[in-house]
């Protein structure tokens, strides 16, 4: 697996590139965000992981850059603890988000856990429910034959329940795909993206009949 790493530490980049190598990754660094977006439009990684506070472009401008032509995994790994911080970066299309100072054991975990869920996204390519169409390969729903447009986390969150169509998905098993831990609060956040979704989604958003809450659980999507 290669790995872009875009972080402008270079005591950082030199650990975790003979970290990762001796874990069999084969690792690109570039430590400014335009030559990350260079890079990663060039090497083709199978995932990124990323900083936020880098020269020339910051690291939710390369997320936003890359996510117009690209579905890459990206993790990204920065000093900025603050919610807002994480809330851009993830809505701006990061897939997961590790705080410094991290163990690299953490890190390695996420790495694998990318990995699988690739792999398990292109099991059920596409599923269908009411006029509504999710093509997972495509990352693309139309309704009624007409393109839908979601937001980076709505598809995320759309993504995981179809994922695991007809199936509970619990509040801690959607915590942990859109932002990366269990541990997250939540706020209101998933009923949030939730009501968004039935209201581009559902017939009658008021009274939904595929995107359904069980009460305490979680979330369930009923496809056809």
């Amino acid at each position: 697996m290669k790995v872009l790493l875009a972080d402008d530490d270079p005591q950082l980049v030199r650990a975790l590139r003979i970290t990762l190598a001796a874990h069999g990754y084969d690792v690109v660094a570039a430590s400014d965000g335009a030559a990350a977006i260079s890079a990663a439009a060039s090497e083709h990684p199978d995932v990124i992981v990323l900083d936020l506070g880098m020269p020339r472009l910051d690291g939710v401008a390369v997320i936003e850059a890359v996510r117009g032509w690209s579905t890459v995994p990206i993790i990204v790994v920065s000093g900025r603890t603050g919610s807002p911080d994480k809330v851009s970066a993830l809505d701006a299309g990061a897939d997961d988000y590790v705080t410094k100072p991290f163990q690299i054991d953490e890190l390695l975990a996420r790495l694998r856990a990318l990995a699988r869920r690739a792999v398990g996204a292109a099991s059920v390519p596409v599923v269908r429910f009411g006029d509504v169409e999710v093509d997972r390969t495509a990352k693309s729903v139309s309704r009624g034959g007409e393109r839908v447009h979601l937001t980076p986390t709505e598809w995320r969150m759309l993504d995981v329940l179809a994922r695991s169509a007809g199936a509970l998905v619990t509040r801690q098993d959607l915590l942990k795909e859109l932002w990366g831990t269990e541990q997250v609060n939540d706020t209101g956040y998933l009923r949030l993206y939730v009501s968004q979704l039935r209201k581009k989604l559902e017939p009658d958003p008021a009274n939904p009949t595929h995107l359904l809450t069980e009460a305490g659980m979680g979330y369930r999507l009923l496809a056809d």
